[in-house]
């Protein structure tokens, strides 16, 4: 299968995509490049007509698929970006497409797939997990010999997603620069898979390094075993590259074309989707952010260096927003979580707040029932500091307060439970 992925199949699918998806800029940023010491640029995919490379690889597979096979309709499942990828395609070309989505999917990625394809877009909601879903998809495409359009390993989906790299190149050397490093997001490894199999054919130099969130970290776990693994648990915060597996096809591409794997907190891929946005006026989702984030864990090794990020889609759910700065501030320690003992007599909390808190230190939650017949009742505080420096003397004051108080990000369990 190897083999009908290279730079003439990626040339030959940017042929057929050239007509019908956006030639995407790769912009220099200066905020970037002044922050690393480096030449970074941007390539924008977010910019893309469904804001997301999944378009190239979904539209190339379709394009690509006979005709005859065409009337009978397409099937795939998805919950995001692919989803909308497969129905912009399917309404383009007229094509029946049957969209299987978790029955969790929010109405605002449901009513996006519905826009994008019309009358064309026949969306089922079926399972509460996205494999669920992919398993009724399968079963249904079969069942009616219809072409299933694979989110990520199939070779005509990776040429697809490799014509992000053509056009990277292409504009690297119209400004006449070459590429030091590429910082490419990683979930199933369509794009990866892509992008790393054409630069290594036409700019062979630069260093391809595939980014995961540390939460769903599925390639990194491929190269250590030799192969794809199903991992048993994974955060899906970032969920445009939250997979358990990457693909097999992926997998043998990126590990002959890709220098090395990295995966990013996702505390840190917060801090940079507010960062994007408030310094760049660029609003990515958090699998957007992904190649940014990277750099803040290399900023050595890129220093003096021409780097290319590839903001990979920016299909970003405003209403995450509140999360994705909790995170962010999390990441930073400049928020925490306390389980604390209050004496319950009048002026216990008057004596906290002079005694324990600092004088830029804020309270950002409160919560607390008085207990009748009890000496003493549990309240839970949210602090957020000024300065992470400001931690541990906040944490020396609390403990003579009370000693048997609960610091929530130490108790994983207890933390989970926050909403």
């Amino acid at each position: 299968m190897k083999n009908k992925v290279n730079a003439t199949t990626i040339k030959k699918a940017n042929e057929v995509l050239r007509r019908s998806v956006n030639f995407t800029p790769l912009q220099h940023d200066l905020y970037l490049s002044k922050k690393y010491k480096a030449n970074v640029y941007l390539k924008r995919e977010d910019l893309q007509k469904v804001r997301s490379f999944k378009l190239r690889g979904a539209y190339f597979a379709m394009h690509e698929t006979p005709k005859k096979q065409l009337e009978n309709g397409v099937v795939c499942a998805s919950a995001g970006n692919h989803a909308q990828g497969v129905a912009y395609t399917a309404h383009e070309m007229k094509v029946d497409a049957y969209i299987y989505m978790p029955t969790t999917t929010p109405k605002q990625k449901v009513d996006q797939v519905r826009f994008f394809g019309g009358n064309y877009a026949n969306i089922i909601l079926e399972g509460d997990t996205f494999d669920a879903s992919a398993a009724a998809a399968k079963k249904f495409a079969k069942a009616n010999a219809m072409k299933f359009i694979d989110p990520f390993d199939d070779p005509n989906v990776i040429n697809g997603q490799g014509t992000v790299a053509l056009e990277t190149i292409d504009e690297l050397e119209r400004v006449g620069v070459s590429a030091d490093y590429v910082f490419v997001p990683v979930g199933g490894g369509g794009l990866i898979a892509g992008v790393s199999t054409y630069f290594k054919a036409e700019m062979p130099d630069a260093k391809i390094v595939a980014v995961e969130p540390k939460g769903a970290a599925s390639m990194a776990a491929a190269f250590a075993q030799g192969g794809p693994v199903e991992l048993d648990e994974i955060d899906k915060f970032v969920d445009g590259a939250a997979v358990k597996k990457v693909g097999k096809l992926t997998y043998e591409l990126a590990r002959e074309n890709v220098d090395s794997v990295m995966n990013v907190d996702e505390g840190q891929i917060s801090s940079t989707i507010i960062e994007l946005y408030t310094k760049n006026a660029i609003v990515v989702e958090p699998a957007g952010a992904l190649s940014v984030a990277a750099l803040e864990d290399v900023k050595a090794e890129i220093k003096g260096k021409t780097v290319v990020c590839v903001i990979s889609g920016g299909n970003n759910d405003i209403t995450r927003m509140t999360d994705i700065e909790e995170r962010s501030l999390i990441f930073q320690g400049v928020k925490h979580y306390f389980l604390i003992n209050f004496p319950q007599r009048p002026g216990a909390l008057r004596e906290f707040l002079n005694d324990v808190l600092g004088e830029d230190d804020d309270i950002t939650r409160f919560e607390y029932l008085k207990k009748l017949n009890r000496s003493r009742g549990a309240a839970l505080i949210g602090v957020q500091l000024k300065n992470p420096k400001d931690l541990k003397p906040l944490l020396k004051k609390l403990n003579k307060f009370d000693p048997t108080f609960i610091n929530l990000q130490d108790n994983e369990l207890l933390y989970s439970m926050l909403s």
